[in-house]
């Protein structure tokens, strides 16, 4: 993973969450809200909240005396979320390195984090930090994108991109949200930081847009996958490109594809 892969800054977090969020997070972190919730924590660390799309689905979901701690590496990003809760809510939001986290051991019934282990520069230590502040018994709550070819919108897009830089095309999506689908590598990680239970399930679900363009702004202008573009100085063509791709092979009106990842509840 390069450095620019974990850069969400600029215009990219209110893109990502006007975009990027209801065209593939949102079914998934529903999910994730649903099966936090039946765990019935009292005290819920979310790492990696990105712009909050389930800090929102999961807050109403919690017992009224829960605590409820959401933290991201990114303060742009965590800022972003903040601002799209409502007012008055009990959520605490502290900017956090999920290889450091700022609190004590055994402090939480549940860590939840939606699409973040992708981004950990080593995940095993990040696992053992989750472990950490877990009580005995508690859960590590957790998805991750599977490959990139059972996640058709990345795909069309990485592919659309390589014709417009065939020497050098942007590969972040194939390398980072959708580079950690191996399930007997990510058992295996958590087993070794110490976790003595590991069940995976594989989900799929629908992503859908009201036009082609939708997704290739989304994707190109709502990732860390803009940087790499404009690096090469052709963000628009680039986005037109796409979008005449995703057009081509789903049409011109609405658009539907699938998205498909894996959902790991890990046990203390």
């Amino acid at each position: 993973m390069s450095e620019t892969d974990k850069v969400f800054a600029g215009s990219i977090p209110e893109n990502y969450d006007r975009y990027m969020v209801p065209l593939i997070f949102e079914p998934f972190a529903a999910d994730i809200a649903r099966r936090a919730a039946s765990l019935s924590p009292s005290a819920v660390l979310e790492i990696a909240a990105g712009t909050g799309v389930v800090t929102r689905a999961l807050a109403p979901k919690l017992s009224p005396d829960a605590s409820y701690i959401v933290t991201d590496l990114n303060q742009p990003m965590l800022d972003y979320a903040a601002s799209r809760q409502a007012p008055g809510s009990r959520i605490q939001w502290r900017q956090a390195d999920a290889m450091a986290l700022p609190f004590e051991n055994a402090a939480f019934d549940l860590v939840c984090c939606q699409f973040g282990a992708m981004f950990f520069p080593d995940r095993t230590a990040g696992y053992r930090e989750a472990k950490r502040v877990l009580k005995p018994g508690g859960h590590f709550l957790f998805n991750v994108w599977d490959r990139i070819e059972e996640n058709v919108f990345a795909n069309d897009v990485t592919n659309a991109l390589a014709e417009v830089f065939p020497d050098d095309p942007p590969r972040f999506l194939a390398r980072t949200p959708h580079g950690y689908h191996d399930t007997a590598l990510i058992r295996g990680e958590l087993e070794d930081a110490g976790f003595s239970r590991v069940a995976i399930e594989t989900r799929a679900e629908q992503s859908r847009a009201s036009s082609p363009r939708l997704p290739a702004v989304a994707y190109c202008q709502g990732t860390p996958l803009r940087n790499e573009i404009e690096a090469r100085g052709k963000l628009g063509t680039a986005t037109d490109h796409v979008a005449a791709a995703i057009a081509a092979r789903h049409g011109n009106g609405e658009v539907a594809a699938k998205i498909q990842a894996h959902i790991i509840v890990a046990t203390v």
